[in-house]
């Protein structure tokens, strides 16, 4: 089963997530991708850490290169990339620099990685819906991601919102999700 799940930041994605992941296969992994860089990233990652305590993930640390998982990696668990978000940003920001290529890249890993696991939650941030207009470098980060969620989803057997503690069904190719509300 592969699912890719948007909503706003702060929303609940990561903990629902979690409970997909563990419910849709064994070994599970949380493919980590965040770098934090103030103490609202660090008290955000401890309490992710905190929400999976208990529930037998690895985590695999790949804040870039997700398609590079570890030898010791069984394809046929569960995996939980959080977030293409964070992955994006950790690919196309580095060292102060903006690489203009780098939203190709999270598309090529993302693709593969999602082809190469057997199943696999994918979470990430929508961030489209504010009305303002941003630099150049943002609207290149916000189109990137666009593309990349498109990408992800299109993949994915489900498509997930959720979105003011209600989650919508956009895609349920194999009905794991009946009961739910869709949108059509």
């Amino acid at each position: 089963m592969k699912i890719f799940i948007s909503g706003g930041c702060k929303n609940g994605k990561s903990y629902y997530a979690l409970k997909i992941a563990a419910h849709i296969g064994r070994p599970l992994y949380y493919i980590a991708t965040m770098v934090p860089s103030d103490a609202e990233d660090r008290e955000r990652i401890a309490r992710h850490r905190a929400e999976r305590e208990g529930l037998g993930f690895t985590t695999v640390e790949l804040p870039r290169g997700v398609c590079d998982l570890p030898p010791r990696c069984d394809l046929n668990g569960a995996f939980l990339l959080d977030s293409l978000t964070a992955l994006l940003a950790n690919e196309m920001f580095i060292g102060g620099r903006c690489d203009e290529r780098a939203g190709e890249r999270v598309i090529r890993d993302v693709t593969e990685l999602i082809n190469k696991t057997a199943n696999i939650v994918i979470v990430s941030d929508n961030i489209y819906s504010d009305a303002f207009r941003y630099d150049a470098m943002t609207e290149n980060y916000r189109r990137w991601l666009g593309r990349a969620d498109r990408a992800a989803a299109a993949l994915c057997d489900a498509v997930i919102e959720i979105s003011y503690g209600r989650t919508i069904v956009h895609k349920d190719a194999k009905g794991f999700f009946d009961g739910c509300e869709k949108i059509s």
